[in-house]
C-alpha cells in the first residue's frame, strides 16, 4: 500500500464515517491473564469516548511506510491453502461476530506479545464503499466500485498512573485519585486485507509497528507466517557495519558523507514529487555512488556479498531506515560531534605532523556551554 491509500483508509476510520459497528476488546495483564473482554457497540458510545476508540485504531496506520508500515505478502499457497490465511479471512467473513474465532485471536495474540506490562487488544471489522475516482483525480463520491471490507487489529499498552489529587465538585476540594490505568498508543498492528490500487488485496496485509527497535517477529509469525525486514534500528546498524567492514581502509570520511548526501537529495526530491510510493534504493544504486568515491572494485564486491548477506538477495532497502536524514554524527571514544545532514563541507579529516584530526570550520558564532567565544589567531580554543 502507498501513502495514498493509508491515508483514504485513515481518513474513513472515524465515528462519523466508519460502517464498524463494534470495537471488541480484550485486556491482557503482564502474566498474560486476560483480565476482561468486551463488545463496545460504536453507536452507544459518547461522543468523546468513540472519538478515543477511533483515534487508537487509527494510529495503527500510522507512521513511515517501511519503517513503521510494514507490507505483508502472502504465497500463493498460503493463499490457497494456508491456515493463517484462511483464519483471518474467516475473522473477516464473519464481521467477528464468531465468538470461538475471537477467543482463538485472542490466543494467538497472547501467545506471541510480550510488551512487559498489561497491554489491550482492540479489534474491528469494517467496510469502505470505495468512490470512484477519475484517471484525471477528480472523485466522484456519488459513484461506487466496490466495498472494501477490512479487519483492524490495534495492541495498545495499558500503563499504571500513579496517584494524583483531583478536583471533587461536589466538595470543592481536591482528593486523592488512587492509581489509573491509561491505554497508550498501539505498539503494534495491522490492516487486512490490503487496499492495493483502492481494491481489496487479499494476498496482502499491512503490518504496523511503533519501535524502530522492535518488529515483534514472533506475532507475525503466529498471524502470517512470513518474514519481514529487520527493524529499522537493525537495518541502520547493519548498514553501517556493511561500509566499515567492506570498504575498510577506503571506508574515509569522504565517502560516508557522499553516500549520506545522495541518500538525502533523494529523500528530498521524493518528497517533492509527491510520488505515493515509498522511495527504496537498491544495492547497485549505493555502489555505484561507492565507485563515483574512488573504492575500489575489490571493495565494492565485498559490499555486494555483505549487502545480500544482511538484506537478502536483490534487496531493495528504504533510505530513512538506513541513514539519518538530519545530521551527521562523528563520534570518537571522548568526543561526539552532530552536523546538519546539509552541512558535512563544515567537517574534514586531516593529518598534521603525523596525527590524525578532525577539522571543524569555525567561521560562524561559536557557543561552549552554551557561551559564546571568540577564536583567536595562533591561540587555543579558549572561553
Amino acid at each position: 500500500m502507498n501513502i495514498k491509500e493509508i491515508s483514504e483508509i485513515r481518513r474513513h476510520i472515524r465515528r462519523d464515517r466508519s460502517n464498524m459497528t463494534a470495537i471488541y476488546g480484550c485486556y491482557v495483564n503482564d502474566n498474560k491473564e486476560i483480565i476482561s473482554e468486551f463488545r463496545r457497540s460504536t453507536g452507544m458510545m459518547s461522543e468523546n469516548e468513540g472519538e478515543k476508540y477511533f483515534s487508537l485504531m487509527k494510529r495503527a496506520l500510522s507512521g513511515s511506510v517501511g519503517r513503521n508500515l510494514i507490507d505483508i505478502t502472502f504465497k500463493t499457497a498460503q493463499v490457497m491453502e494456508g491456515e493463517e490465511h484462511k483464519f483471518l479471512m474467516k475473522l473477516r467473513e464473519t464481521g467477528l461476530n464468531d465468538p470461538e474465532l475471537r477467543e482463538e485471536f485472542y490466543k494467538k495474540v497472547i501467545d506471541s506479545v510480550s510488551l512487559g506490562q498489561s497491554y489491550l487488544i482492540l479489534l474491528g471489522c469494517d467496510s469502505y464503499d470505495v468512490p470512484f475516482k477519475s484517471k484525471d483525480g477528480l472523485d466522484g463520491s456519488e459513484k461506487s466500485d466496490e466495498t472494501y471490507k477490512f479487519l483492524l487489529c490495534a495492541i495498545c499498552p495499558v500503563k499504571q498512573v500513579g496517584p494524583t489529587l483531583h478536583y471533587v465538585p461536589e466538595e470543592k476540594e481536591f482528593h486523592d485519585g488512587g492509581i489509573s490505568n491509561v491505554v497508550s498508543a498501539p505498539e503494534l498492528g495491522f490492516l487486512f486485507p490490503a487496499f492495493d490500487q483502492r481494491s481489496t488485496n487479499i494476498y496482502n496485509a499491512l503490518y504496523y509497528t511503533h519501535s524502530p527497535k522492535e518488529s515483534h517477529q514472533a506475532f507475525v509469525d503466529a498471524m502470517f507466517r512470513t518474514q519481514i525486514p529487520k527493524p529499522a534500528y537493525e537495518q541502520k546498524r547493519s548498514f553501517e557495519a556493511i561500509l566499515s567492514k567492506a570498504l575498510e581502509d577506503e571506508c574515509s570520511l569522504d565517502v560516508v558523507q557522499t553516500m549520506q548526501e545522495e541518500l538525502v537529495q533523494r529523500i528530498a526530491l521524493h518528497k517533492e514529487s509527491r510520488v505515493p510510493e515509498a522511495l527504496t534504493v537498491s544495492k547497485e544504486d549505493m555502489q555505484a555512488v561507492l565507485s563515483s568515491c574512488g573504492v575500489s572494485e575489490s571493495h565494492l564486491s565485498k559490499f555486494s556479498v555483505d549487502f545480500d548477506e544482511a538484506f537478502g538477495y536483490e534487496a531493495d532497502v528504504h533510505p530513512k531506515n538506513i541513514i539519518d536524514e538530519k545530521r551527521l554524527e562523528v563520534k570518537m571514544p571522548d568526543v561526539s560531534i552532530k552536523v546538519a545532514a546539509d552541512r558535512g563541507d563544515l567537517i574534514e579529516t586531516r593529518v598534521i605532523g603525523g596525527i590524525k584530526y578532525i577539522l571543524i570550520n569555525a567561521e560562524e558564532n561559536v557557543e561552549v556551554n552554551g557561551v559564546s567565544i571568540h577564536i583567536e589567531d595562533g591561540k587555543k580554543l579558549s572561553v
